[in-house]
């Protein structure tokens, strides 16, 4: 297939194009800047510029392949406004849709588990309802999802919150990283034993070119490696890399250290993917997280 690629460049998208074209498919990425358009170009990958911004370019990209894979990511930052990003992201992928409309061509999209069901095992089937963390990404996902009724197989790829490997410079664990090297400890809250799921971003790949190559159109599947890591574990994993001690903090005192961080920090989120193993023959096959921390590309200055 040729897959037109948003997000071609980034951390988890260039993982994608690597594995689509190591599947043997072809790649049309697509790249706002200069700079993006030569990494692609260096790797072979057909060049098609424009932004997510840009939806006659998203359009002209999707009329110009066998599938899509959205990949691009406006990321969280202390600044971003928050809604104003969803809507950008909503604008695009229906821009998309209508392109795809009638087709039967795949349309994967990116999204996660962080925050659906605090507390309690998500898994592919688990109703979705809207939260204070989930209420702004859900209608994307959902979008895509109801794409099926159109004409479109359309599926959602939804990443553990910490995707991890080399190159990450924006992700939940570079970003915990980062707040530990300025503040000279690295925190937990309460005893630590909230857990997250994660994901290598190389397996991540792996599912996004499953999703396109198989998926069933309305298909929701779960890029979750590892279930659920305690949140402990990861600050003391942060720790001895740094040298630095891991400390338990209050909700209060988490609010300040963690800043923009401070609602997820403390979320029990696990998160299963058995049925998108048993469904599509997925196996992660790269290091899981902890061991990634300890491999120490995390802090390589």
């Amino acid at each position: 297939m040729r897959v037109f690629v948003t997000g071609a460049t980034g951390f988890i998208g260039s993982g994608i194009v690597r594995e689509l074209i190591n599947a043997g498919h072809q790649v049309l990425g697509l790249a706002r800047s200069d700079t993006s358009a030569a990494t692609l170009a260096r790797v072979g990958i057909d060049v098609h510029r424009g932004d997510i911004d840009d939806l006659d370019s998203l359009r002209a990209g999707a009329a110009a392949a066998d599938a899509v894979i959205y990949a691009a990511n406006k990321h969280i930052s202390e600044t971003a406004d928050s809604a104003a990003r969803a809507q950008v992201e909503l604008n695009a992928v229906q821009a998309i849709g209508l392109e795809l409309e009638g087709t039967h061509k795949p349309f994967a999209v990116t999204s996660g588990v962080i925050g659906r069901t605090p507390g309690r095992l998500l898994s592919e089937e688990t109703p979705a309802v809207p939260n204070t963390i989930t209420a702004l990404r859900l209608p994307v996902e959902e979008s895509v999802i109801a794409m099926a009724e159109r004409g479109v197989r359309s599926s959602s790829v939804l990443l553990a919150p910490t995707v991890h490997g080399e190159c990450d410079t924006r992700g939940f664990i570079s970003t915990l990283i980062g707040i530990a090297r300025a503040t000279g400890i690295s925190a937990f809250v309460g005893d630590g034993s909230n857990r997250w799921p994660s994901v290598h971003r190389l397996d991540a790949a792996a599912l996004f070119r499953l999703a396109v190559e198989s998926a069933p159109a309305g298909t929701r599947l779960h890029a979750v490696a590892e279930e659920g890591v305690p949140f402990r574990d990861v600050a003391e994993a942060i720790g001895r890399q740094l040298k630095i001690p891991a400390v338990s903090m209050t909700a209060e005192e988490a609010s300040q250290h963690f800043r923009f961080l401070a609602p997820l920090v403390s979320i029990d989120n696990p998160a299963s993917s058995a049925l998108t193993r048993e469904r599509f023959g997925w196996q992660p096959t790269h290091p899981a997280l902890i061991a990634d921390i300890e491999e120490g590309h995390y802090f390589k200055q």
